[in-house]
């Protein structure tokens, strides 16, 4: 029987999976300029990861429980890069939409974008490794 709290760890997979490779994308995009659906691929990956993000963190912050000792440390810092990466994915992908939306993606203003889309991949990944601490070293969900 799947509980409520199933939930979040079917969820968190899709944005992790879309968030790096929406990147990698962006990456290849400023060394393969001559093919444009590369950088429209990374820039629609960047906004399904966002709405991916939204879910998993919902999912986790709403239907998980709280946990005690050395499993509550670890599941802190999960939540805490969880927050960042949610805060950040959101203006990384706010700040393309709007900078698409005025025809300045192919200025200097696409580097600070594509920062922005690194900074939510490092912390997504960082939030997935203390995730994955919390399932493998703990057996939280299992």
């Amino acid at each position: 029987m799947i509980s409520s709290a199933h939930f979040h760890p079917m969820m968190v997979h899709f944005p992790i999976a879309i968030i790096t490779v929406g990147f990698l994308f962006d990456l290849a995009s400023l060394f393969l300029k001559k093919y444009s659906w590369i950088i429209k691929t990374g820039y629609w990956l960047e906004i399904i990861g966002m709405a991916g993000t939204i879910l998993a963190f919902g999912t986790g912050y709403f239907l998980t429980s709280p946990m005690e000792g050395e499993a509550g440390l670890i599941r802190d810092k999960h939540e805490l890069f969880a927050t960042l990466t949610l805060i950040t994915i959101i203006l990384a992908t706010l700040f393309r939409i709007v900078i698409n939306h005025l025809g300045k993606d192919e200025t200097q203003l696409k580097y600070v974008s594509l920062g922005l889309f690194f900074l939510a991949m490092a912390f997504i990944s960082i939030t997935g490794y203390f995730g994955g601490t919390l399932v493998i070293d703990y057996m939280i969900g299992l």
